[in-house]
C-alpha cells in the first residue's frame, strides 16, 4: 500500500514541511511518484522516516544525516561505520540524560524549598537579593 505525504505526516508526526525537506535533502531515498508526480510511501518508507526522526532526536545534523544514509545505502558493509557513529550519539545521549536529570533535581529541590518557606517552615533567602545582614 502507497501513502501519501499527509498520511505518513500524521503516522510519524513529523511536519510536511520536515518530511518534504527531508525528502529534498535525499535523506529519503528512493521517494517513489503517484501518477500525479506526488510523492507516495510505503511501509518501508515509514520505517525509513521514523528513524530518522530519532536520528534526529539523537542529535545528528542534516550533514551527519546525510552522510548515515549513504552509508546505510552501501549495505551490510557498511554496518561496522554505523555502529561507531551510534556508539559516539550514545554517549553523548547519556550524558544530556546526566544533565536533563541534574537540572529535574534542581527544579525539585527548589519546589522543596519554596514549599518550606510559604508553609512558614523556612526562612527565604535569595541568591541575588541582598540580605539583611548584607547592608551596612
Amino acid at each position: 500500500m502507497l501513502y501519501s505525504m499527509k498520511t505518513v505526516c500524521e503516522k510519524t508526526g513529523m511536519t510536511y514541511e520536515a518530511l518534504k525537506f527531508y525528502c529534498n535533502q535525499g535523506l529519503v531515498p528512493n521517494v517513489k511518484r503517484d501518477g500525479a508526480n506526488r510523492r507516495v510511501f510505503d511501509e518501508r518508507d515509514i520505517a525509513w522516516i521514523e528513524s530518522l526522526g530519532c536520528l534526529k532526536r539523537c542529535g545528528l545534523s542534516i550533514q551527519e544525516m546525510r552522510h548515515y544514509v549513504q552509508l546505510c545505502l552501501q549495505g551490510e558493509a557498511s554496518i561496522p561505520q554505523r555502529k561507531i557513529i551510534l556508539a559516539q550519539k550514545r554517549v553523548e545521549l547519556l550524558e544530556r540524560i546526566g544533565q536533563l536529570e541534574e537540572a529535574v533535581a534542581y527544579v525539585d529541590r527548589k519546589q522543596t524549598f519554596y514549599d518550606a518557606v510559604l508553609a512558614g517552615e523556612q526562612p527565604y533567602v535569595s541568591n541575588i537579593l541582598p540580605q539583611k545582614e548584607d547592608t551596612p
